[in-house]
């Protein structure tokens, strides 16, 4: 029999496999074909579903939620609207902010899409209890915010990297050519 610490590391490693990397690549290409689908692309797709989640979702949130730019928000708003997905519309108690609300023709169509998926996972659910449901709620929850917690670390990292190119490149334009 193998020790309870030795199976218990391998199905953490199995799981962090089956979770971390097939998964989520299965996620991704489920999405990439439904994006396609509609005309989109994935991250137009999951910027619209953040909108379809949430009652007054403004363009900053959106930023702040996915971590870019608020120059590609509103790239990826710019797209979405003229494909119809969503609308913005200026906040009545602040001018300042953007509303962006999802349009309702293309938002049963986006609900349409997803009925088989929604069927096979209400299946899937069937096979567990409600205390096991529970749980599974809880550990997905919590590992959304560690993916969105890594996702944070990862983007700082990388404008840490970006800010330390910039300034090693305004060296070298400062610094006066040996070679001459």
């Amino acid at each position: 029999m193998v020790p309870l610490s030795s199976q218990r590391s391998h199905l953490q490693q199995a799981l962090s496999e089956q979770l971390g990397r097939r998964l989520s690549a299965y996620t991704l290409m489920f999405h990439q074909a439904m994006a396609e689908h509609l005309g989109l692309n994935a991250t137009d797709l999951k910027c619209l579903d953040l909108a379809r989640g949430v009652k007054t979702l403004t363009a900053g949130q959106l930023a702040e939620l996915t971590g870019l730019t608020t120059a590609a928000v509103t790239s990826i708003l710019d797209r979405l609207e003229k494909a119809g997905f969503v609308r913005r519309e200026r906040d009545a108690s602040d001018r300042r902010k953007v509303i962006v609300r999802p349009l309702p023709g293309r938002e049963e169509e986006v609900e349409r899409l997803f009925a088989s998926l929604n069927d096979a996972m209400s299946q899937l659910f069937a096979h567990y209890s409600t205390d096991e449901l529970a749980f599974l709620h809880e550990f997905a929850t919590r590992l959304g915010q560690i993916m969105q917690s890594e996702t944070g670390k990862l983007r700082q990292r990388t404008d840490e990297k970006t800010a330390e190119e910039k300034a090693e490149e305004q060296v070298k334009k400062a610094a006066p050519d040996a070679g001459e």
